[in-house]
């Protein structure tokens, strides 16, 4: 990544206990390393208080949107980390099945070491199925590079469970020990590290279960009220949303009742789900911290100040890098969601149930059945991709 945002010193920061979503891209293969972690530059002004505005500059200092609105919320680049080590700090890092198709695209990347010492594992390599020997390796990789991590960043590293265990609550808490006990293994203590999960009701439980351990959970694939309220129920340390692809479901889709009431009163879907969803958590004093994903403009951003994450594509931060503006007068910077919203935002009874495994399948719709099965679909398809990529390169030359 080649930006670095501030992190507003009264939010609950990802440094040092932080996170990343990044994606790998071939096209910056030639000049990125391939890993992804959120990046930090130095702090424009603090958090403002509920309702208040972005603090004023001083007259000689040129202030960019991008120090604006990280102002309010903190602002994490979606996409790969690049050589910048010199320019910009690192501090928190993820590892996922398409972050390893990356590695193992690099022959020269020092990641590369990783896979090679997963390939070469003993226990995995007993084992007679080709698929526990292929998963074996895929978990061992995801905890080799994710150390690696570890070592080279202050924050947390957040690593992905497999999505073919999405509706398996004891695959997935069984996977989440493995892969701790891999990471104690390279010295990498427990709260360092976060766990990212899909929010099927036995993900969403698999959270509940592993947090009352103090284990940290991220969940992700949530696409509706009912998903996130349950996942802060359960207390899961981090909810994020993808707003972009809730947006993008209504203009070829119809007949989603929750949509459809937002769309009547005139307000995007995605952004009007972030703001319920916040509104929620603070209404109830929940731990849990919002993360808004599938930001398609400049515009998403500024809706959702005050949001306690942001991820962004790079093309958005450089626009607000870029944008060189006054915090006083341009675009009118005060936070779009502050805790406030819990006390005014209006809930029905049938939303402040205690979710359960019926209630949250009667209440989400078309819309996030359809987005989870397709997010669920895209991530099971990179770890399969892994395993073949494994087979074919297996053994390595000194097995």
């Amino acid at each position: 990544m080649a930006l670095s945002i501030s992190t507003p010193p009264t939010s609950s920061s990802l440094l040092p206990a932080s996170l990343q979503v990044g994606r790998w891209s071939s096209s910056a293969a030639m000049s990125a390393r391939p890993v992804a972690f959120s990046l930090r530059r130095p702090v424009l002004a603090a958090r403002v208080a509920a309702g208040g505005n972005a603090p004023s500059s001083s007259v000689d200092e040129v202030v960019t949107e991008l120090d604006a609105v990280a102002s309010f919320s903190e602002i994490v680049p979606d996409t790969v980390v690049f050589d910048d080590f010199e320019k910009f700090a690192p501090t928190a890092a993820t590892v996922s099945s398409s972050l390893l198709l990356g590695i193992a695209g690099l022959p020269d990347t020092k990641f590369k070491s990783a896979i090679d010492t997963a390939l070469a594992d003993g226990e995995c390599n007993t084992m007679e199925k080709p698929e526990d020997r292929m998963s074996c390796f895929l978990t061992k990789a995801l905890a080799n590079v994710g150390a690696e991590m570890a070592h080279l960043v202050p924050g947390r590293v957040s690593t992905e469970i497999d999505a073919r265990l999405a509706y398996d609550t004891q695959g997935i808490i069984q996977r989440v020990h493995e892969l701790l006990k891999l990471y104690s293994d390279h010295d990498v203590l427990s709260e360092r590290l976060l766990f990212k999960i899909p929010a099927t009701w036995q993900g969403i439980e698999a959270s509940r279960l592993l947090e009352s351990e103090g284990i940290q959970t991220h969940l992700t694939f949530v696409y509706s009220f009912a998903q996130a309220a349950a996942a802060a129920q359960a207390g899961a340390s981090v909810v994020q949303i993808f707003v972009g692809r809730v947006r993008d479901w209504t203009r070829t889709h119809s007949g989603d009742p929750e949509i459809d009431e937002a769309l009547k009163k005139g307000e995007d879907a995605g952004l009007a789900l972030a703001k319920k969803v916040y509104a929620y958590i603070h209404k109830n004093g929940y731990k849990t911290k919002l993360m808004a994903a599938a930001i398609r403009n400049k515009q998403d951003v500024f809706s959702l100040l005050g949001i306690d994450y942001i991820i962004a594509p790079l093309k958005i931060l450089q626009s607000l890098e870029e944008s060189v503006t006054d915090t006083d007068v341009k675009y009118g910077y005060v936070p779009r969601l502050t805790p406030a919203l819990g006390k005014t935002y209006n809930f029905t009874e049938e939303e402040l149930v205690k979710w359960d495994q019926l209630s949250l399948a009667a209440a989400m719709g078309p819309a996030a059945e359809e987005l989870l099965a397709s997010g669920l679909e895209g991530y099971v398809n990179q770890a399969r991709r892994v395993e073949e990529l494994f087979g074919k390169i297996w053994p390595p030359p000194n097995v």
